[in-house]
């Protein structure tokens, strides 16, 4: 294959945060030297059964008596001691599908194990966590906040505001958070360096403007609460342009976390002309469909559970060998993530229309293309990306050295370089393997054609050949000379599900525009979505290289910052991203690690610095100054997110081992020469990428 220059140029010129030396090493020599297991919403590694406790390696610093012989950091094969600061997500619960959260209802909300997330329980986790004073001054200072805002006095100054201290334990905070916000909704709670500020709720106030404060109170825990599938109704209403106003209010302010809908009530007449607006927060996952049969009888879709175990094999290849083997299609599998190739990976997965014993059965037969299904289970619904806490890593960097002309001590550079890493995080690129490395043509390449409604070019690229003569490649480019979707179909070998599906239906529909928007609906929603994410994550790649050339580590007028850091960015709404003014600069109000930037989407708000008018002329550059990031035609919609230009290892353990080769010499005689590897195991947030961790670590693009 020819060297890709145009990916190393793109990724050699990717910045660090850091300023050690690094030292040089060779990753993934094997896929056992790279191990990815998810972590699944509640912390549970997905390769353990469910009654299993999860683990953690426990940090052993490099030294004489800490060195161990070559390891197979395959999980299977490695035990670890017991991890004890898992952290549970905690949530209020709310009112279950199809049932009006009505106003005022004196019913308590549950979750599922039966617990009460009442106020009763809001008032004990309170009392539990804050001392009996702090407890007090924090209902003092809501009660404070109700007094002025009933007496029309502004809240502005340092009494706006009310600091519950740092908190440092994370799983307590976001029990704080909670708890606070479903006991005076009117509040919010504001993280900053794990200290957590109470503050009054504006949007809370200028809801009351338009509803009544029952309405708004009700309304604000259901928010905080985000219960999936959950909805909340208001009051009817006979006022069409007051509604109009309720609508566009929820819409502006959360339009990207809920819906709105006008319905009449039930009574409705001429008489009584009154219609109910219905607030449900937005689907992220296909829900169940039903079929009826024989007019009445319901049967439910069957979803099956399962973790997939995959040695050195890319996903989308092996969902489509286990979708020919259950006889399902590939869209039929629903996944939390992506997972690398050249690497053991363990990640969850649900099936439709396959049942447990069905899945069972094939067991034998995939363990000869490397895989591996377990925790098998029946569910209630599929998965949907991002339905995960994170990943953690075990992995084995070979055949250490310095730097070139760096003398200093081995084992004291990768010491300082990992322990740099751990205190100061790493810039938070989207890793290689996103934009397929080593390709000539990379997915954002594809995705951009998508965005520009270039769909037989899209087409075009996806079947672009590399320079190897094997069947594959052959037969891509049969068909870039040809266009023959029939022949080419022939000369394509049969486990290319993907390359199969989009020819079997040019084929069928020409090679045609309407021919390739046809054929992309062969490639489940999640792939369609992945070629335009990719070409998103391309340009956020150069706007952080861009803005820590601009600006460096300060946080400047016009940067985006995050207000709430217990929130994960990937899903962090508008209203917790504030831009930062001129008088915060100067006071460094704010730290980098808040600083977020905008993934390209139409729901999303620039800098407002150089950093903005940047990102208009690489739009402009790439012809998309009009793009809405919608693809009516491909049923796809991008709304866009923010993303910390700083993420942080957590967990992270590391142990030096040492290898010993024999090295034969002329004369006969035998040299056991010792080289270092290096056993490295952290967690990382969904979306971080462990060969960026790595690259700020080594400082060497890999």
């Amino acid at each position: 294959m020819e060297e890709d220059t145009d990916f190393r140029i793109r990724f050699s010129s990717l910045c660090f945060i850091t300023d050690h030396v690094g030292f040089h090493g060779t990753i993934k020599s094997s896929p056992s030297d790279f191990v990815v297991i998810e972590i699944d919403e509640q912390g549970q590694l997905v390769n353990k059964a469910s009654d299993e406790p999860i683990h953690k390696v426990n940090k052993i610093l490099p030294g004489p008596n800490n060195l161990a012989k070559k390891t197979n950091l395959d999980p299977q094969n490695l035990s670890f001691e017991e991890r004890s600061n898992q952290e549970v997500n905690t949530l209020a619960g709310c009112s279950g599908d199809d049932q009006n959260y009505e106003p005022g209802s004196e019913k308590e909300d549950t979750i599922e194990d039966g617990t009460s997330k009442g106020e009763e329980e809001n008032i004990d986790v309170l009392g539990s966590l804050l001392d009996e004073k702090t407890n007090e001054l924090l209902n003092r200072f809501a009660c404070d906040v109700k007094e002025k805002w009933n007496s029309n006095t502004e809240l502005i100054g340092p009494s706006s505001e009310f600091s519950l201290g740092r908190i440092l334990d994370k799983n307590q905070r976001a029990i704080l958070h909670s708890a606070i916000r479903q006991k005076f909704p009117f509040l919010i709670t504001v993280g900053k360096n794990s200290e957590i500020v109470v503050k009054p709720n504006l949007e809370y106030k200028e809801l009351c403007h338009l509803v009544s404060e029952e309405e708004a109170f009700d309304f604000f825990k259901y928010l905080d609460a985000k219960k999936e599938n959950s909805k909340f109704t208001f009051k009817p209403d006979i006022n069409k342009d007051h509604r109009k106003a309720v609508h566009h209010f929820i819409n502006k302010k959360f339009g990207n976390l809920v819906e709105t809908k006008s319905f009449p009530e039930p009574n409705y007449s001429a008489d009584n002309p009154k219609v109910m607006i219905t607030v449900r927060f937005r689907e992220k996952a296909h829900k169940p469909r039903k079929r009826f049969l024989h007019g009445c009888q319901e049967r439910r879709v069957i979803y099956t559970a399962f973790t997939l175990r995959k040695e050195n094999l890319e996903m989308f290849e092996a969902v489509g060998f286990l979708a020919i083997k259950l006889g399902v299609i590939p869209s039929d599998f629903s996944y939390a993530g992506l997972k690398d190739k050249k690497a053991i990976t363990y990640q969850a997965m649900v099936v439709r229309k396959v049942t447990p014993e069905r899945l069972k059965n094939i067991e034998k037969e995939i363990e000869k293309k490397r895989m591996n299904v377990f925790n098998i289970r029946s569910v209630d619904d599929s998965l949907r990306l991002g339905q995960l806490k994170g990943n953690h890593f075990d992995i084995v960097i070979r055949n250490l050295k310095n730097q070139i002309n760096d003398s200093a001590n081995l084992r004291e550079r990768i010491l300082e370089a990992v322990e740099n890493v751990k205190n100061k995080g790493f810039v938070n690129y989207y890793g290689p393997q996103r934009f397929g490395m080593g390709r000539k043509v990379h997915t954002d390449q594809i995705g951009l054609a998508l965005l520009k409604s270039e769909m037989v070019k899209a087409v075009q690229l996806f079947l672009t050949p590399e320079e190897l003569d094997d069947p594959v490649n052959r037969a891509k480019k049969y068909f870039l000379q040809t266009e023959d979707a029939k022949g080419t179909l022939s000369l394509m070998p049969e486990f290319k599900v993907r390359e199969r599906a989009l020819l079997e239906s040019l084929h069928r529909f020409g090679v045609t525009e309407e021919g390739c928007i046809q054929a992309w609906f062969s490639f489940p929603h999640s792939m369609r979505i992945f070629y335009v994410h990719a070409y998103s994550s391309k340009i956020w790649n150069e706007a952080v290289s861009y803005r820590l050339a601009t600006y460096g580590s300060r946080v400047v007028e016009g940067d985006l910052v995050c207000l709430d850091e217990d929130i994960d960015d990937e899903h962090l709404p508008s209203s917790k991203v504030h831009l930062v003014t001129e008088e915060e600069e100067s006071a460094n109000t704010y730290a980098i690690h808040q600083v977020v930037l905008p993934v390209l989407g139409y729901n999303i708000q620039y800098p407002k610095n150089k950093l903005g008018k940047w990102y208009q002329e690489v739009l402009s550059r790439d012809g998309l100054q009009t793009c809405r990031f919608k693809i009516p035609t491909l049923k796809l919609n991008v709304p866009g997110c923010y993303r910390k230009i700083l993420k942080h290892p957590c967990n992270l353990s590391y142990q030096l081992i040492e290898e010993h080769d024999i090295d034969v010499t002329k004369e006969g005689s035998h040299i056991d020469e010792a080289t270092l590897s290096l056993l490295i195991s952290f967690d990382l947030d969904a979306s971080c990428y462990a060969t960026v961790c790595l690259r700020e670590i080594m400082k060497h693009d890999f």
